[in-house]
């Protein structure tokens, strides 16, 4: 792990890890939920990534904002989002943070600055970036952060909305999340060249980190924010990373695309909460016992989120086109 900052304390920590954990947690439950047919759709499952949107989410304000991904469950639960909202959401629920409508790849949650997940590779680009000009022509001083996997450097959009972030300084940071796949292809067979490079033909700053390092995640995204706070942005990071299980939930022979030495070899050795964990113990931070404790009161946290989801109510039937028309009244006007 990188080396601790002095300004840090004991809660930032185990912060940062219960949320790691959250995330792993809420991914297991949803991967079960649809193996069990109790979730409609397909869905996308984060493990594995976590020290990405975890480092990066701990470093901005709740008035920041972030555009996800269709891999986004982590994103959002990083950002703040309670499991019984996102369980419910999942679920087609009322009680949903979209009220059931948005399901796994549209979740949305403006009380907490997360503009929303996004079907679309690549598709949150411009939201991001029109995000970030309007702090800059209001006088905000929040950053936007817009995360995308490594698949997405082939979109058009991406340079479209890099060349006006550049030319307007704005507060924007581009996360791609390389997790060394786009889909069922190798990224190296899809990306000609350097995914950085991309980011400074057009004059924006780039960095790569590993993304199972939260706390070197977290170091450069709390600086990368400040700078663009101050009118320095636009920013690029590229966080190598790793995606455990397949692209989607159905995706579950993957021995034609990537071996399973391959991925035991992630899991064992790079994992990032397993790396984290230990580096806790180590740094005397947290007992082994403090640490199940919290491993435990999570997993609790999240049974009774998806027991409470299951028994949850649908919409109403009269809702079918509520937020489509702009003359039908709103519940949640």
């Amino acid at each position: 792990m990188s080396a601790a900052k002095t300004s840090s304390n004991t809660e930032d920590y185990l912060r940062m890890y219960r949320q790691m954990v959250r995330i792993r947690t809420f991914e297991d439950n949803a991967n079960q939920l649809y193996l069990s047919a109790k979730m409609p759709g397909l869905t996308h499952m984060y493990s594995g990534e976590e020290a990405v949107a975890v480092g990066i989410c701990e470093a901005l304000k709740v008035t920041d904002k972030i555009t996800s991904t269709h891999r986004g469950h982590g994103h959002c639960v990083a950002k703040g989002a309670e499991f019984k909202e996102m369980f419910c959401e999942l679920l087609g629920k009322e009680e949903g943070y979209c009220r059931g409508k948005g399901g796994s790849m549209h979740i949305a949650d403006q009380s907490n600055g997360n503009l929303g997940a996004n079907a679309i590779v690549g598709g949150s680009m411009g939201i991001a970036t029109g995000s970030a000009f309007t702090a800059k022509l209001t006088g905000k001083d929040d950053v936007t952060v817009c995360f995308f996997g490594d698949g997405a450097t082939a979109q058009g959009l991406m340079y479209e909305v890099m060349n006006m972030a550049a030319l307007w300084n704005l507060p924007v940071i581009y996360a791609c999340e390389n997790n060394g796949y786009s889909e069922y292809t190798r990224t190296d067979e899809i990306a000609a060249g350097s995914i950085t490079a991309r980011a400074e033909a057009f004059g924006i700053e780039a960095h790569q980190v590993d993304g199972q390092d939260v706390l070197a995640v977290n170091e450069l995204t709390e600086q990368l924010v400040a700078r663009a706070r101050k009118g320095e942005g636009p920013f690029f990071m590229e966080l190598m990373t790793y995606r455990y299980h397949g692209h989607h939930v159905g995706d579950i022979n993957r021995e034609y695309y990537r071996s399973k030495e391959e991925e035991k070899d992630w899991k064992e050795n790079r994992d990032p909460i397993i790396k984290f964990r230990g580096w806790l113990v180590e740094q005397g931070i947290a007992t082994e016992d403090e640490i199940e404790a919290l491993n435990e009161a999570v997993r609790k946290d999240a049974e009774e989120a998806v027991t409470y989801a299951l028994e949850a109510r649908y919409p109403d039937e009269s809702e079918v086109d509520m937020h489509v028309y702009t003359d039908v009244k709103h519940a949640l006007a």
